[in-house]
């Protein structure tokens, strides 16, 4: 994975609630094992007509916006466990994405596969909606260190929790498996003593 300290961007504006995993990525995409090709089918029914052309009034559809982020409604990634919707939303690009709310499994999904879950008061996701309704090139500065996201038109931040192993992870570029790894001299050392 990335290394991911501090990241400023433009948005993508999802300002639906209960987006579900369904909805992020449709059941009839879960055939394949590993993670390439998902990007494309981010949100399908909602980004293509039935015949494949793109739907002009979805977001991801209207070149106003782009970016490294997703600024989503309330409660996004609920329903099923699947992690092909993480797998969607990095496929697709975002490194990031915001919320007042999210699935727990979602947002455990998402910080192991390099995509941070950014969970922000009602009021702060709002105005940020706001700022990007004013101008589509609004961005958000999410620093990673301090736990910090600011929306860049207003200079207002909030602070998010993480999950201290988590942090440490994108901090430094690690999955669970590297995580370990980089410990490998302890656990050599402990067994070792045994």
């Amino acid at each position: 994975m990335e290394k991911f300290l501090t990241l400023t961007s433009t948005i993508v504006p999802l300002p639906i609630e209960n987006v579900d995993t369904d909805q992020i990525i449709p059941a009839r995409f879960l055939k394949a094992t590993d993670k390439n090709g998902f990007g494309d089918n981010l949100f399908a029914d909602w980004r293509y007509n039935k015949d494949g052309s793109p739907k002009a009034d979805f977001v991801l559809n209207n070149s106003l916006y782009s970016g490294s982020i997703l600024v989503a409604g309330k409660n996004f990634g609920s329903g099923s466990s699947r992690e092909h919707a993480a797998w969607a939303i990095a496929g697709y690009g975002f490194k990031v994405v915001v919320s007042s709310f999210f699935a727990d499994i979602f947002q455990n999904n998402a910080l192991n596969n390099g995509v941070l879950p950014v969970v922000v008061s009602a009021e702060f996701l709002s105005e940020v909606f706001n700022a990007v309704n004013t101008d589509s090139k609004v961005t958000l500065t999410v620093d990673l260190q301090n736990q910090t996201v600011t929306n860049n038109a207003s200079g207002k931040s909030e602070n998010f929790e993480i999950n201290a192993y988590k942090k440490e992870c994108l901090l430094n570029g690690l999955d669970d498996i590297d995580y370990l790894l980089s410990k490998r001299d302890m656990i050599e050392a402990y067994e070792v003593a045994r």
